[in-house]
């Protein structure tokens, strides 16, 4: 491996960093958390009351636990059984097998790792640190570190690879190192098996053609499937941080299938995987060869002045930005604005935030913010960073130490397809939003040569949040009432950024929020909620036919004479590998 792949980056997260500095031990790692806020005199009496004295108790109860949990392991040896002194929390899978529990060497690792880790997270939130962007920073590193050294990741202490080792003779070693092998050569961890997938074959097959493109997307129409089809179109904005396909996996679980079979014309924009030729791309660029070109494209194509448009996460912060830079210029774009976990107030952005800060964002700006690429691995490190027991570690353990296979999985396909970003675009939206949090200030912006002001963007919007979202929390979400001009209905869905958003209808698991309340106070807002069992695709479809005119034939014919369909979706576009 090279230098620069070894070297720390501020703003990143590698998970080839933890393996490789997996030697150290928690007391090391604690000495030197305590260390860097540490007065003069010493670790605990100089500090200042009260956390000199929170500090104190956290280490009586850490050492009155440990003394109970030797005990434990005494007792057993000696045949008599007590409750553990500490649990996995609910979701943990890491030490679900019998095995953990059954041999007392291992159950006393198991519980010792927990209250190590307990004590770790506990005293970093106990640092007196009074800025909250560094507090986030120390709390998620201190996790990561946790997650690392966690006995599951060692050959020497998980009985999990010492019994499959047992039962196949050997043969999960000899297929954990081929799965290493193999995974070096991709330079990442495999997290489900690639060769089950390809895109436009199982993948993002929803019939439709392309009908035009620019250096940075191309323009999807698709195929209408009934017979009829509401006047008014709808353009959907995704993120171009990731591939558009999230919105159109399998036919079973494709939103944009669903949103065509209920009788709408989709438009999407398909962002190409930047390459050298996009490397010099900046934030007004993607606003005016995206979302805004797409909307005139529509607007010939279908004579109709005032399409309904969506956007998904980083595309909704796009799609809201070019919105506001069309009203600013004195146009009525939009019929109605949909937003899914996105974010226009960056001051609860998450984990995310804590990763950003001057000395990073600077970093990028003088390396890559006047023209460069940064890779599409680097950003799917960081966001696999975020669940690091779900989307690395588990895959290091079941990969490599037990020499299985990942089960086969759509989404997690889509999650390895990484895309890289231009340098220019990514700098100053890292800046602006993220670190400044320029946006939800009217006219603090310019974009395109306009002063930018959310609250002019004043169509009807449905908000989309989800309540168990890491990237885009649902409460920052909801701040997205009080930025924009028109009403607004806010809906919160269950689970997570992607799980929570791309929820079925046909399948209509889980559930989700709704209220008539228009309380500035999330908090409130969700107290006085109604919670319905389902998907939220079927509350969403009905808000948007309201908005979507009266039916009329479907057209028989893909775009019109000026914007001549030139290949079938999904197009070259998104099968370009980051």
């Amino acid at each position: 491996m090279s230098e620069s792949n070894q070297s720390v980056d501020a703003g990143t997260v590698d998970p080839s960093r933890f393996a490789g500095g997996m030697a150290q031990n928690f007391a090391e790692f604690l000495a030197a958390q305590m260390a860097a806020f540490k007065p003069q005199a010493g670790p605990v009496g100089a500090l200042p009351m009260p956390e000199a004295q929170e500090w104190l108790t956290l280490q009586q109860d850490y050492a009155a636990r440990h003394a109970t949990l030797w005990k434990s392991l005494l007792d057993r040896r000696s045949g008599e059984t007590s409750e553990p002194v500490v649990r996995p929390e609910p979701g943990d899978r890491r030490f679900s097998s019998a095995e953990w529990s059954s041999s007392p060497v291992f159950d006393y690792i198991r519980q010792s790792y927990l209250l190590n880790a307990d004590f770790l997270r506990r005293m970093t939130d106990a640092m007196p640190i009074a800025d909250g962007r560094m507090k986030a920073r120390a709390q998620f590193l201190t996790r990561q570190y946790v997650d690392a050294m966690a006995p599951s990741n060692f050959a020497a202490t998980n009985p999990d690879f010492i019994r499959q080792a047992l039962d196949t003779q050997g043969e999960s070693i000899s297929a954990g190192i081929k799965n290493l092998l193999d995974d070096l050569q991709k330079g990442r961890i495999s997290m489900t098996d690639d060769a089950a997938f390809e895109v436009g074959r199982n993948l993002a097959v929803t019939p439709g053609s392309v009908i035009y493109e620019n250096e940075l997307m191309q323009l999807i129409q698709y195929s209408p499937t009934t017979e009829k089809v509401c006047q008014r179109p709808l353009l959907i904005v995704p993120p171009c941080i990731n591939k558009f396909y999230i919105m159109d996996l399998q036919p079973e679980n494709s939103l944009v299938k669903f949103i065509v079979d209920q009788g709408f014309t989709v438009f999407l924009v398909s962002w190409r995987n930047a390459g050298p030729d996009q490397a010099h791309c900046t934030w007004d660029d993607y606003l005016e060869k995206g979302p805004l070109t797409a909307l005139d494209v529509v607007r010939q194509v279908t004579k109709v002045k005032k399409p309904n448009v969506l956007g998904f996460c980083v595309g909704g912060t796009l799609l809201t930005s070019a919105l506001a830079v069309a009203r600013g210029r004195g146009e009525d774009p939009v019929e109605s604005l949909t937003l899914m976990t996105t974010l226009l107030d960056f001051s609860d952005c998450g984990e995310l935030g804590c990763l950003v800060d001057e000395t990073s964002v600077a970093a990028r700006e003088a390396t890559i913010g006047r023209g460069g690429l940064l890779k599409g691995q680097e950003i799917a490190n960081v966001f696999s960073s975020l669940r690091a027991n779900d989307l690395i570690w588990q895959y290091f353990v079941g990969n490599y130490l037990k020499g299985t296979k990942p089960p086969v999985f759509d989404l997690l396909f889509w999650n390895s397809d990484s895309t890289n970003l231009p340098g220019p675009f990514l700098s100053w939206y890292l800046r602006n939003m993220y670190l400044e949090n320029n946006l939800r200030v009217p006219g603090r912006l310019s974009m395109l040569g306009v002063k930018v002001d959310l609250g002019k963007v004043d169509a009807p919007a449905y908000l989309l949040a989800t309540r168990e979202d890491h990237i885009v929390p649902w409460t920052g979400a909801y701040t997205v009432r009080g930025l924009l001009g028109g009403e607004t209905t806010f809906v919160l869905g269950a689970s997570g950024h992607i799980a929570g958003a791309i929820n079925p209808a046909g399948k209509n698991k889980r559930s989700y929020w709704v209220s008539d309340s228009s309380s500035s106070l999330p908090d409130e807002w969700l107290a006085s909620s109604e919670e319905r069992r389902g998907s939220w695709w079927w509350h969403w479809i009905e808000w948007l036919r309201a908005r979507s005119g009266k039916e009329m034939a479907a057209r028989a014919k893909l775009g019109n004479a000026k914007f001549t369909p030139n290949e079938p979706a999904p197009g070259r576009y998104v099968k370009e590998r980051g």
